[in-house]
């Protein structure tokens, strides 16, 4: 049965200042536009979005049945009556208390395929060793624990290397990878991998693949280089994105397309220097740069395996 003033607490009510309010603090590391993920010191991990129907959601990464909206937030935390959480949020909508997080924007609303995948991806844990990748893809483990990768490749309960793609509005699918086997999220959509970046950077490195990326980033340490993966063929949505992140180089940057040595990758580097002719960005520059003799840059790595390959470069300075 409709209940407008639990309809209009779940939808009028900002959830992460709620449960900031509770002892909750934003990682603003790992929150994206669509999502925020919260922490508590008693261990709990919680992310936050909006529904289509204007619904604050929430879930927690220690329990599949810990979720749903602001109602369920306090029931299950407190166990106290409806008639007790009517109480409190009618005067917190009366007169809100002070605000535990300075400043929050906007959260969009996320369709539930998308708030399903990022459920998923947040429950992953972050891969700071990886057996395929290390051992069949000769990606030294420093590789997967430089700063520049944090959070970008986890590992689910298959031993799947997984590697996240962010649109627009944030983590909206993410590749899975292992011996023999490729897939992606269900229910999500390509957008771009992106390793991580600071202001000092001055060049975009764009790769077929996240694998080819780090393996780039591994055979040209550059500490002042971020990477971007499109995973594989262009979705029509990609060239949109990919001039996004053009557009964020700063003044003076320059844009390597660094695909496969093959047709297939010279027309995505086509495709990717149209993007860039469409930013109308004069001050950067562009080239494209191919692993000769080899299929692609992993390919390379790969011939290369050894203590020449086990660094990678770190600039000055890190992102806060």
């Amino acid at each position: 049965m409709f209940d407008p003033e639990l309809e209009s607490f779940k939808t009028s009510i900002d959830l992460r200042a709620y449960a900031a309010r509770q002892g909750y603090v934003l990682d603003a590391k790992e929150s994206w536009r669509g999502s925020a993920v919260m922490r508590h010191a008693n261990g709990d991990k919680i992310i936050i979005s909006r529904k289509p129907d204007g619904h604050y959601t929430f879930f927690s990464v220690r329990s599949d049945q810990d979720s749903g909206t602001i109602i369920d937030f306090i029931q299950k935390r407190t166990g106290v009556s409806l008639g007790a959480i009517r109480k409190e949020l009618g005067a917190w909508l009366g007169a809100p208390p002070a605000m535990a997080l300075p400043h929050l924007p906007e959260l969009p609303r996320t369709a539930k395929d998308r708030e399903a995948v990022q459920a998923r991806y947040a429950s992953m844990t972050v891969a700071h060793r990886h057996p395929y990748l290390e051992n069949e893809r000769a990606i030294p483990a420093l590789a997967l624990q430089y700063w520049r990768f944090e959070s970008r490749i986890k590992i689910d309960r298959h031993s799947n290397a997984v590697f996240p793609h962010f649109d627009s509005e944030g983590l909206c699918g993410y590749e899975l990878r292992n011996a023999g086997f490729k897939g992606f999220a269900s229910g999500g959509t390509k957008g771009l991998w992106l390793s991580k970046t600071i202001s000092a950077d001055r060049r975009l490195v764009i790769c077929e693949s996240s694998i080819d990326a780090i393996s780039f980033a591994v055979l040209f340490p550059d500490g002042h280089a971020r990477y971007a993966s499109i995973g594989g063929k262009l979705s029509p949505a990609q060239p949109d994105l990919i001039r996004s992140q053009i557009d964020l180089l700063p003044q003076g940057g320059e844009i390597v397309a660094a695909m496969d040595s093959d047709d297939a990758g010279r027309q995505l580097a086509e495709a990717i220097e149209k993007s860039f002719s469409a930013s109308g960005r004069a001050d950067l520059t562009f080239r494209r740069q191919e692993p000769k003799g080899f299929k692609d840059w992993n390919d390379l790595l790969c011939t290369r395996r050894g203590p020449s390959t086990v660094t990678c470069s770190q600039p000055e300075a890190r992102p806060a």
